[in-house]
């Protein structure tokens, strides 16, 4: 952490000469004192080193920062090298200024090339980086201001495990030291300072120059996954100056020795930070690869679809028989609702065979591996039976728990489920869930946690009571204990801030909070909108994102809601209630920049399975009453 903090030293001795050891700086400002530290640049604000050239290598650099007590080497490897008698003879000979055997001039250009290999491999993940960290800006709204002027909270990274960084995000937090650029410099070229973590938001920190101690006049918010957000120590390694801010440029005269004092035991981040951000934004998915999805026209069935774009692990999916490719189909690569090719058939799901009758060209089929796995259940026993009375998130209101019936059950654990009272004669508005899908509840799951059920459709014995309702329809109750009942510690709380995808218009990331935690379930409300417009969404839907997700992957992120538009869709919301049919009318949020006097009313519906299926790492009782 400390290399190039603690080895400027006073000793002004070394085996180079000036000149020589200047002939690879790049020129900046006089007053700037440079260090050369094995073949790179370095830049102390007191300037005093003492400098040496390694004996097996030639490479000139800091001499306390080179290895052993003699100083005589600059690696372990260079030291280990020399104590082989075999290489002193021709070592010698060039260091005396005698032409090397060709022997020699391997010894001494392997350190090189190595160097040079390393570096240009860091620099081809630098601009890897760089094209998968496009900022998208936002006109008019800023994380970081949000946040502040409202001191909320947000959701921590670690929360997020299908996220890049969800799984390794480590011990980041305030603190933390990182090496930023120092923008508070009249310097021609680009030079960093040292910033530590004043407040963490998802990706997003609020960063404070080291030095400032109290003042917050110019703290800044950033990415911490930004291609120019640093380790302590990277630039002493990259050749980098660090320079202090202007403003407190006056408060010391020993900026080494301050460095020295405020970094001991301080927490930076790993040194290969950049490179796990950049592998946990490598996906699988790839262009031109079909995949089974649901028909968002028909729930009851899938189709088959292509891949036409990748964003952050988000797939546009094109239906395959639309030739202009405008019907489309937005989820995340971990949405219980895409299959490989053959899902359908195998567990006797619906499916709607295409009028291609072969593959385009260029198209393959995406091998079943990259899908979400889901929980292997045993159905040999008790299990699920058509006409079973339950509890279900209505895909077409996600706002909404129902009551509801099996009304199929599939291979592997599936069931096509409908909600009462709003079924097609044809059982075209099924839609599936797997068994442990933490959408679906056992009956009296709303009323014990204080959750308001809707009943079906058109039935007049209000309050609705489970007891009557079972007792009328001549129905059972799936029995509770065929229920996922596991409860992760997800992390989440009331109040946190996060990035959410209406799932009724799932091309659009929001702006959101969690305003309900019962369980494993979130309800998650669009700040700027109606209340009802608000999701349940399990706590492990791959569509949730840390604070700066849209930012880090470069995907457009959907603002709050103005106070005219919230005007305009709460009179709306008002002359006309949710109607709900095989094609969703319901209520649609506008995009930033489709915001009109009036609500869009959405041509088509898409709906949730909020959860990715995977096991937890807690349990809980679904029989507990949660406070409101």
């Amino acid at each position: 952490m400390f290399d190039g903090y603690d080895s400027c030293s006073e000793d002004t001795s070394s085996s180079s000469s000036s000149d020589e050891s200047e002939e690879e700086v790049a020129p900046l400002p006089s007053s700037l004192p440079i260090i050369k530290n094995n073949g790179q640049v370095y830049t102390y604000p007191d300037g005093k080193s003492g400098m040496a050239t390694c004996e097996m290598c030639g490479m000139v650099g800091v001499r306390d920062a080179f290895y052993s007590k003699t100083k005589r080497f600059c690696s372990v490897s260079c030291s280990r090298s020399y104590s082989s008698n075999s290489k002193k003879a021709s070592i010698l000979a060039r260091l005396q200024g005698k032409p090397p055997t060709k022997k020699a001039k391997v010894l001494q250009k392997q350190p090189l090339v190595a160097k040079l290999a390393a570096y240009a491999q860091y620099q081809a993940t630098l601009q890897n980086q760089a094209k998968t960290k496009a900022a998208v800006p936002v006109e008019g709204f800023s994380w970081g201001s949000y946040i502040n002027s409202n001191s909320f909270t947000a959701a921590p990274v670690t929360c997020f495990k299908h996220a890049p960084m969800g799984t390794c995000w480590g011990d980041i937090a305030e603190g933390v030291r990182v090496e930023v650029p120092n923008t508070d410099c009249s310097l021609p070229t680009k030079v960093f300072w040292i910033a530590g973590i004043v407040k963490l938001a998802g990706y997003n920190a609020l960063l404070r120059y080291e030095g400032f101690e109290n003042d917050s006049s110019l703290d800044f918010w950033c990415n911490i996954c930004g291609s120019d957000i640093h380790p302590v120590g990277w630039c002493a390694t990259s050749g980098k100056p660090l320079v202090p801010p202007r403003s407190i440029q006056h408060k010391y005269t020993n900026w080494k020795a301050f460095l020295v004092k405020r970094l001991t035991g301080a927490k930076t981040l790993p040194p290969d930070f950049s490179q796990k951000v950049s592998e946990s934004m490598q996906y699988p998915f790839k262009t031109s690869m079909r995949v089974e999805v649901v028909d968002k026209t028909h729930l009851c069935r899938t189709r088959v679809a292509v891949v036409d774009s990748v964003v952050g692990g988000r797939l546009r999916l094109v239906y395959e028989e639309s030739e202009d490719k405008t019907d489309d189909f937005w989820c995340h690569m971990y949405s219980p609702l895409i299959h490989h090719i053959g899902w359908s058939r195998s567990i006797g799901h619906r499916f709607k065979r295409s009028d291609i009758t072969k593959k385009q060209d260029g198209h393959f089929d995406a091998p079943p591996h990259l899908f979400m796995k889901v929980k292997e259940v045993d159905a040999a026993g008790e299990w699920f039976k058509e006409g079973m009375k339950l509890e279900a998130i209505d895909p077409l209101n996600l706002s909404a728990i129902c009551v509801a019936t099996i009304r199929k059950v599939l291979a592997d654990g599936y069931l096509m489920i409908g909600i009462d009272g709003s079924e097609a004669a044809d059982g075209s508005d099924w839609f599936c869930y797997h068994a442990t899908s933490p959408s679906i509840f056992p009956v009296g799951f709303c009323e014990i946690n204080m959750i308001e059920l809707t009943p079906p459709r058109g039935y007049a014995k209000l309050p609705f009571k489970w007891f009557d309702y079972l007792r009328e329809t001549d129905s059972i109750a799936a029995p509770v204990k065929l229920f996922n009942k596991e409860v992760p510690n997800h992390g989440f709380h009331v109040g946190m801030k996060l990035e959410a995808v209406d799932l009724m218009e799932p091309r659009l990331v929001c702006v959101a909070t969690v305003t309900r935690i019962i369980h494993r379930l979130l309800r998650i409300h669009f700040d700027g909108w109606e209340d009802e417009y608000d999701q349940w969404v399990d706590c492990e839907s791959p569509d949730l994102y840390p604070v700066g997700w849209c930012q880090l992957t470069g995907y457009q992120l959907q603002p709050p809601a103005p106070q005219s538009s919230r005007d305009s869709q709460s009179s709306s919301s008002k002359q006309k209630k949710k109607a709900k049919s095989q094609q969703y009318k319901g209520h649609k949020k506008m995009t930033s920049l489709q915001l009109k006097e009036e609500l869009l009313d959405g041509e088509e519906y898409s709906f949730l399975q909020g959860t990715s299926d995977q096991e937890s790492n807690g349990s809980a009782s679904y029989y507990i009453k949660q406070e409101p």
